[in-house]
């Protein structure tokens, strides 16, 4: 029987998602790159650069245009809104707007093509995923936590484990040391950077991405890093006795069969099991 693993064998996968790109990301992107994290952070290209006055008479800045792509290296920007507005309030000229000029705009400063993104106060309908989905967007995150490990059904209402606040040492050990049962845990994380500020809880965040590093079990990835692989994973051809294989994605597979031996199929490539 064939059973898919994550790349190099592995049996876990770690993701994080962070919105608004407030200067805080500047702190939450050394922590990461101190444990071997990766994760997806979701940009509105027109707020960088500004800095607004806050509700609590402390100023909102934002991450400036000219380091994103130097700070976020390694790691995954994706769209957020231009503006971040509630999407289901505009007219469809400028949710059309609001999504293409976001997603041109983070592509100009990083290079990369961007085919992610979460939706602004978690708002969303089928008018606006479809808008997305014909302007490019492959993916895209609600806040509708499922405080479970399963893999995702539709990657434009992909739903996180939970909200950081919500990530509890039980729940990281219940990840770590998963079941029997249970096959290719995703352990999904999201939230703002601007909270650990607010809430004084940089120090109890720290300590949780530390006690996830490090296991040589869990694939750190990036959201998009994620998807690409269970699309690729779900579009896997075989034959009808399951002993030919052919991979027409452009990411790399890896499983086990009968004999437990690890697998790796390359992309377009095939493979005959042995009997």
């Amino acid at each position: 029987m064939l059973r898919f693993t994550y790349p190099e064998g592995k049996t876990k996968a770690l993701t994080f998602s962070y919105d608004d790109a407030q200067i805080y990301d500047r702190r939450l992107v050394e922590i990461f790159n101190r444990y071997g994290l990766k994760a997806t952070f979701h940009l509105n290209r027109g707020t960088l650069d500004t800095t607004e006055p806050g509700t609590d008479g402390e100023s909102v800045e934002y991450i400036r245009s000219a380091e994103v792509k130097e700070l976020y290296k390694g790691h995954e920007v994706a769209c957020h809104g231009y503006y971040h507005p509630f999407m289901d309030q505009l007219a469809q000229t400028e949710l059309t707007r609001e999504i293409r000029e976001d997603k041109q705009g983070l592509e100009k400063l990083t290079g990369e093509i961007v085919t992610g993104m979460s939706y602004p106060f978690g708002n969303y309908d089928e008018r606006i995923m479809r808008t997305a989905e014909s302007l490019g967007i492959e993916y895209s995150r609600t806040v509708e936590d499922t405080m479970g490990f399963n893999l995702p059904e539709n990657f434009l209402a992909w739903h996180p484990t939970c909200h950081h606040n919500k990530l509890s040492d039980e729940m990281i050990e219940t990840f770590l040391n998963p079941p029997a049962f249970r096959k290719l845990p995703l352990l999904y994380v999201w939230g703002h950077s601007f909270e650990f500020h607010r809430d004084k809880t940089w120090e109890i965040f720290e300590e949780k991405c530390r006690k996830l590093s490090g296991d040589s079990s869990v694939w750190y990835a990036t959201n998009l890093e994620i998807m690409d692989y269970i699309k690729a994973m779900r579009s896997l051809r075989t034959s009808a006795d399951g002993k030919a294989l052919q991979n027409p994605s452009g990411v790399k597979l890896y499983f086990t069969a009968g004999d437990e031996k690890l697998y790796g199929l390359g992309a377009g490539e095939s493979l005959i099991l042995p009997e």
